[in-house]
């Protein structure tokens, strides 16, 4: 078992309150003696430019690798190991969707982060550290070229210490076990390194979401379906670690989103191993049972 800290911030070189004080709730509800897992955001939600601060600012730069951008990514980088000590460090999420969205920047973006993982394993040594890639969106990618995005990020991957994979199934309209599968065994065909699944899921009920014109079957059945392929194919190719987003249904807190976050949130709402009341879907007794073996 591990622990998990999935970080969304920007730049900050200088801690708000709002961001202490988060940090220190997830510090003081840390699970003692298991180890962590440190996930952090330099790319905003779409994956196209720098994370917002708290105040909704990202830096003024020419190109992502300017060097005040490096600097202040790498104390931002180097506080958050500081203060959570962890085994494993994914630092960057889903860089693959930039390079999809602005080859420019994801060439600038390749600089930058080349300098910062160098700075940051020098000063610590032992850190396993990654940047997580979206299956769903390696897998048969809808990109011109398909061929040489494949193989750039393929290579690209494969200098990494370990390969963090996000996977949502149904963003790729993916429902049966076939289908689960075909996508793993592309993984398993491309990857030569440790593979760690540092989030993923599936939803439970149908999702209809018309602002981004995305409508999805859902079903506990389909849910548990795919648990059983994830965590078969963890165990035949010996995965780090498999992290489940997320443990429970959040519609209480979906409630308290602002206007404008609602429809993203809705993509995730429904893929919890509780439902929004804590009743148990099978995924969770399927997830237990593997565990416990």
């Amino acid at each position: 078992m591990i622990t998990v800290f999935h970080g969304a911030h920007g730049l900050i070189i200088q801690p708000y309150s709002e961001f202490i004080d988060d940090l220190e709730m997830r510090l003081n509800n840390r699970i003692e003696n298991l180890p962590l897992l440190l996930s952090i955001s330099l790319l905003n939600i779409d994956r196209t430019d720098l994370a917002s601060d708290f105040d909704g600012s990202i830096p003024n730069y020419s190109a992502l690798n300017d060097k005040t951008i490096e600097d202040a990514y790498f104390m931002h980088v180097d506080y958050l190991v500081q203060k959570f000590q962890p085994k494993e460090l994914v630092i960057a999420i889903e860089v693959n969707e930039l390079r999809i969205k602005d080859e420019k920047k994801w060439n600038e973006y390749k600089l930058l982060i080349r300098e910062v993982k160098t700075r940051i394993k020098i000063k610590y040594p032992n850190l396993q550290i990654s940047e997580s890639i979206t299956l769903h969106n390696l897998f048969q990618p809808e990109v011109n070229n398909p061929n040489e995005y494949i193989d750039e990020m393929v290579n690209y991957a494969n200098q990494m210490e370990f390969v963090a994979i996000s996977y949502y199934p149904f963003f790729k309209g993916h429902h049966s076990k076939t289908e689960f599968q075909t996508a793993f065994d592309f993984l398993h065909e491309k990857i030569h390194k440790p593979i760690a699944f540092s989030e993923t899921g599936h939803i439970a009920e149908d999702l209809s979401v018309p602002s981004f014109n995305f409508f999805a079957d859902g079903s506990t059945c389909e849910q548990n379906a795919y648990m059983e392929t994830l965590l078969k194919n963890a165990q035949d190719h010996n995965y780090k670690f498999v992290v489940w987003w997320t443990h429970r249904d959040f519609d209480e807190l979906w409630k308290t989103f602002p206007d404008d976050l609602k429809d993203l949130g809705k993509l995730w709402r429904d893929t919890g191993l509780l439902d929004e009341n804590g009743v148990e879907r099978p995924a969770f007794q399927t997830w237990g049972k593997v565990l416990r073996k």
